[in-house]
């Protein structure tokens, strides 16, 4: 599950937005990028990762509901068939 993780959409869009955010900044350290302009632009990738997190979790979360569901009904099936499983 994890090699997915490692894998997925969000996970390379966090690896670029962070790459923006330092690129940003040496851009502000060395002068080449107004900090006004910056702050914005931050500001605006700041919210682009506040998506991504609410994705990450709503995909964790329904992810979670379907591997519940697949054991309740694990659970049925036992519980019909008259049996007691260890």
């Amino acid at each position: 599950m994890a090699s997915r993780a490692g894998k997925s959409k969000p996970s390379r869009e966090l690896t670029g937005i962070k790459q923006r955010l330092s690129d940003l900044a040496d851009d502000v350290l060395e002068g080449r990028q107004d900090k006004a302009v910056a702050a914005v632009a931050s500001q605006v990738l700041n919210v682009y990762l506040r998506a991504i997190s609410i994705e990450m979790k709503l995909k964790e979360q329904l992810e979670l509901v379907a591997r519940l569901e697949a054991l309740e009904e694990g659970l049925e099936e036992n519980r019909g068939s008259g049996r007691w499983r260890a």
